[in-house]
């Protein structure tokens, strides 16, 4: 993947330059097991967005909704750069799309 900060402007995107995008990935960091990193990559797997939540913020209402897809500005996704990355977050995209609503909590 490319820094989180290389943004690009050829990220597919609707006429109000909107994007979906589908859960790919969603582990805790290594640097802090509190953190819950969830990768959001568009259906073709060649763009993402990367987001950040600390678990133990959330207390007694217990751990963050987390939804099958979003819909974000095209401004905010990064390129994938690795074409293995690629082929991965597109598959895994296509999966979440065939079994889920966007909305749907994963």
């Amino acid at each position: 993947m490319t820094d989180a900060s290389a943004r690009t402007s050829e990220a597919p995107e609707a006429d109000d330059g909107d994007v979906r995008v589908w859960m790919v990935e969603r582990t805790f960091s290594e640097d802090s097991p509190n953190i819950l990193v969830m990768v959001y990559a568009t259906p073709d797997g060649r763009y993402y967005l990367q987001k950040e939540r600390a678990y133990n913020r959330f207390g007694s209402r217990g751990a963050p909704t987390v939804t099958a897809a979003m819909t974000v500005d095209a401004e905010r996704l990064a390129a994938v750069d690795d074409e293995k990355t690629v082929e991965r977050y597109a598959s895994e995209a296509r999966r979440m799309r065939e079994r889920h609503d966007p909305d749907d909590s994963v």
